[in-house]
């Protein structure tokens, strides 16, 4: 199983990245996005089931992240529009077995595989 993310980069606050993550090998209940930013810990962004019909957001990022699944291509994208300096960090893709809310995966214990990290820098 691999989980390739991309589409990080460079923006000003106000702006807007589309993060991309392909996924090989097979498919998962539930697929996350989390970050990590410099000295702090991994945290949760979004969370979406392997039919999409289900998602969750930290409340960060409600309103203005979109996570979404294209199961025609085994893909997970997270649109993010209204950035803000304070969402600088290492974005990652990660997919569970488990229910996109359980408790162990938005904690990030509960991903069995992940991407390697894409990086955002939103400037102010």
């Amino acid at each position: 199983v691999q989980l390739q993310a991309s589409g990080g980069g460079l923006v000003q606050a106000g702006g807007s990245l589309r993060l991309s993550c392909a996924a090989s090998g097979r498919t998962f209940s539930s697929y996350g996005w989390f970050r990590q930013a410099p000295g702090k810990e991994r945290e949760f962004v979004a969370t979406i089931s392997w039919s999409g019909s289900s998602t969750y957001y930290a409340d960060s990022v409600k309103g203005r992240f979109t996570i979404s699944r294209d199961n025609a291509k085994n893909t997970v994208a997270l649109q993010m529009n209204s950035l803000k300096p304070e969402d600088t960090a290492v974005y990652y893709c990660g997919a569970s077995p488990l229910s996109p809310t359980a408790p162990a995966v938005l904690a990030g214990r509960g991903m069995n595989y992940w991407g390697k990290g894409t990086q955002v820098t939103v400037s102010s």
